[in-house]
């Protein structure tokens, strides 16, 4: 609190020094205007926030997560009283307005675990506690709360299908700033976007662009092969494209390796200038690089050394100890002749029965995909 009686203070000294000794009366006003709001919040929440920090009411908050009991025990033992629940949430979102976002996160925990899941400022107080942990930059606990978010959103039985998606569309758009910077949230956002049919579903219908998001992410996981599959299917359905998706495509889908070349040279300048995968570009540039390099020795028998360098724009040399890095990251069944400068694939057979599971295990999702096309043009009238 006094930090943030510190900032209103500093405020008026921000004010001379950009205008100098005169500022205009309204911005003087203004700032009387917020002092008086923000004392009158304080002294309404102090005994509030007071209570809270006592140690067996904390115990009782750690230990009783329904928020029926905590407001049993509060009323029982503190004679607590629901007109002052919504004092501590105006408090925490005037601390998340004015940029204190460590007192607007407390707070706001507090309103979120007494009041019930139907209170007018329940849905604004999950979202405000997000946004808070997200502006201190504590991703552990913004993970936290995306997941929080997830379960309350699966369980808000009053809210209509579509308010259901606006608030997906909603929590997948937040989910970006967490995603990138979680050290697990790579893998969250395959987990989550595609391999989840709700937010899929909200991704297809409300934000396609996502897909860039979750291309990204797919190319640069460790755990690639469980999502790239999915992701194909997807990118084939949907009319959204752009340098990244098309990178994939050109790879998977027409194994045009001229074509893939030439998009991840677009994939540098788009990646160069989004806000949420600029860091992931060199990630991003070598996981490319080794899925060109093993497609291509996948679908040949023999490649020459220097070929290959020349599709990576690499030095011969280089490209010798990229292969054989690359041979053990993708357990291919190759071998480097270095004296006649080939690189040798093994000749592994797939049995017939194999391929026949392979080619018709995906059959029914495809008739689903092409009658539900059809039932959309019907009912469009095309």
């Amino acid at each position: 609190e006094g930090r943030a009686g510190d900032g209103m203070r500093n405020g008026s000294s921000g004010i001379n020094a950009e205008y100098g000794e005169d500022p205009p009366e309204a911005l003087h006003q203004k700032r009387n205007e917020v002092v008086r709001q923000l004392t009158s919040l304080q002294e309404r929440s102090s005994q509030v926030i007071e209570m809270f920090s006592k140690k067996d009411v904390a115990e009782v908050v750690e230990k009783h997560r329904d928020s029926q009991q905590l407001w049993d025990f509060l009323s029982d033992n503190y004679k607590f009283e629901r007109e002052r629940l919504d004092d501590v949430f105006h408090y925490g979102k005037f601390m998340y307005d004015v940029g204190n976002y460590a007192i607007a996160s407390t707070n706001l925990d507090f309103y979120r675990n007494l009041a019930p899941a139907d209170s007018k400022y329940y849905s604004s107080a999950q979202w405000g506690k997000l946004a808070s942990e997200i502006l201190q930059q504590n991703w552990d606990e913004a993970m936290e709360e995306l997941e929080r978010l997830k379960d309350n959103i699966s369980a808000a039985l009053h809210l209509t299908y579509s308010e259901v998606l606006v608030q997906r569309a909603w929590l997948i758009h937040w989910g970006l700033f967490v995603y990138f910077n979680h050290p697990q949230g790579r893998d969250s956002i395959i987990d989550v976007f595609l391999h989840q049919k709700p937010y899929l579903n909200a991704v297809q219908t409300m934000c396609p662009h996502i897909l860039r998001y979750i291309t990204t992410a797919v190319v640069i996981s460790k755990r690639r092969r469980d999502g790239i599959k999915e992701l194909i299917k997807v990118l084939q359905q949907e009319s959204y494209k752009d340098p990244i998706t098309e990178f994939v495509e050109s790879l998977y889908v027409n194994f045009d390796f001229d074509e893939a070349q030439a998009k991840l040279k677009e994939c540098k300048t788009v990646i160069e200038n989004d806000f949420f995968i600029v860091g992931c570009l060199d990630e991003f540039t070598e996981n490319a690089r080794l899925i060109i390099s093993e497609i291509f020795c996948r679908i040949h028998q023999r490649i020459e050394i220097d070929m290959l360098a020349d599709n990576l724009n690499m030095e011969p040399a280089e490209a010798e100890k990229w292969v054989v890095n690359m041979i053990r990251l993708a357990h291919l069944d190759a071998k480097i002749d270095s004296k006649n400068g080939y690189v040798v694939m093994g000749g592994t057979s797939v049995p017939v029965y194999q391929k026949l599971i392979d080619k018709t295990k995906d059959l029914h999702l495809k008739a689903n995909s092409c009658c539900q096309k059809i039932d959309k043009k019907l009912t469009l009238g095309i």
